[in-house]
Parts: C-alpha cells; structure tokens; sequence
C-alpha cells in the first residue's frame, strides 16, 4: 500500500490521476532499476511516499540520490514513490529482490494501487536474458515492447511510427507443438506475471524490455532509458545520448568502492 511522505503537515497523499506510473521489474542486470535511477536523478524529482509491502526483502540505505553532505544522511528503502506533477508522472523504484512466493500478492496490490489512485496507465522497464532468444528475437535491435489490449488502443499506432518491435512469442512446447505461442521473458522477474493481470484488470500497461546478459549493465541501463524517451520525451534531444541523463551519486557504489562515511 502507498504511504505518503508527512512532509507537508498533512496525511492526505498525492493526487495521481491521470498520471503515468513508471517503475522497474526486478530482473537480469537490474536494468529497469538503473534507467529508473536515470530518470529521478536527471529531473529531479520528489520523493512523495513509500510503497509499504511485506513481499520484498526489507533494506534501507543513503539517500541514493544525494547532491549535499546534508541530504546524503537522508534514508531510503526499498520500495520508494517519487513525483513530478509538471510531467504528470509518477515513478515507483523497487531496491531489493522479492521474496519466495510473493510475485503475485505484490502485483495484485500494486495493480489495486494504480486503479485507487487513478493513474492513467503503467509503464514497466524490464530485461530479459540474451542468452535464451529465439532465432528470430536475435535479429535486429534487442529492445522490445508490450502493450495491453486497452493501451494498445491508445498507443499502438505511435508504436508502428516508431518502429519499435513486439516482443515476439515463442513455442510453448519447441519441437513437440510450435503452433501453440506463449510469451516468454526469462529473467524477467514479474514482467510475465504483472503483464497478464493487468490484461485480465484491464489496466493500461506497457512493458519495455533489453535482452541483456549479466555484467556491466550501465549501457543496458542507457539503451532502455533513451527507448523510453523515444515514447515519453522526458527530456528534449536530438540525439539520445548517455551524456543528456544525470548519473546518481549512489552509481559510484556498483562496483565495490568503499561505503559512504555517512553510514557511520
């Protein structure tokens, strides 16, 4: 459930209607959580509340995007809510892994949550492993889209000016049934899962995924940041660029530099 921040002396929480709500899944490379990392450090956006659930691992750190020695002491956790009304969008980033068996109870809470805070539609940032593509999702860009029935009313003709590529499905059964196509998103956390509800809720949903492998995924993180752009248009360029998107402090910490001496 989402707890509003008890910033402003009042409990009532932030009026979302009509809002896009972005997040990330939990899948290969954390991809999703870096490029949503992008998007609040680049325009700077405010943190408005918490996402309140017993279906992630509990954690809580430094503020991840600190810019003063004052706001680095800030705490965060591992599902926070950030806002910027001025582009009517609203982003979830998610900081730990989900526990055993909790892929569903969260998405029926967090699709509940979009349906009682009137947000128009969701938009999720995933990957999926590289390694595991068919013959024909080798060919071409390896970024890729979904769209619910209800969302593809409304957006599927931009989707086809854009060029973009339909995640395609695979053979539920290869070389015993090929007729019968499944999607399929290995790796992909609770891509698969939160996608086929929202299509049984009639929630307006997006997936927009890399297939990635393991590693250095800050590149990853780029390609599906500026894919978003290419729709959303965050931010105005030309050209999509990793030097148009701020890179958080907390970034300097992915590949084992020492902790923060705030911590201590």
């Amino acid at each position: 459930m989402f707890v509003p921040c008890d910033r402003g002396g009042g409990s009532a929480g932030p009026d979302f209607k009509g809002f896009t709500l972005l997040m990330p899944a939990v899948s290969v490379g954390n991809v999703g959580q870096l490029a949503i990392d992008l998007v609040i450090s680049t325009l700077k956006m405010t943190k408005v509340g918490y996402f309140y659930t017993d279906c992630l691992v509990p954690m809580v750190g430094n503020n991840p995007y600190a810019t003063t020695k004052e706001n680095s002491m800030e705490l965060s956790i591992n599902a926070e809510v950030y806002s910027l009304p001025s582009k009517k969008l609203v982003v979830l980033q998610i900081r730990s892994p989900f526990i055993k068996n909790k892929y569903r109870p969260f998405c029926q809470a967090l699709l509940s949550w979009v349906k009682s805070s009137r947000c128009a539609r969701l938009i999720l940032l995933s990957s999926s492993h590289a390694y595991q593509r068919d013959d024909e999702q080798l060919l071409g860009t390896p970024l890729r889209y979904l769209l619910t029935p209800d969302l593809e009313k409304a957006v599927g003709g931009l989707m086809q000016e854009l060029n973009w590529k339909e995640m395609e499905k695979v053979a539920a059964y290869p070389g015993i049934n090929d007729a019968e196509k499944v999607i399929h998103i290995p790796g992909g956390g609770i891509t698969k899962l939160l996608f086929t509800e929202s299509c049984s809720n009639g929630v307006q949903m997006a997936v927009l995924l890399k297939f990635c492998s393991e590693g250095d995924n800050i590149p990853d993180a780029f390609a599906l940041v500026n894919y978003l752009n290419e729709w959303l248009k965050l931010i105005k360029s030309k050209v999509n660029t990793a030097a148009q998107w701020k890179i958080p402090t907390s970034w300097r910490l992915l590949f084992g530099n020492g902790l923060p001496p705030a911590l201590f």
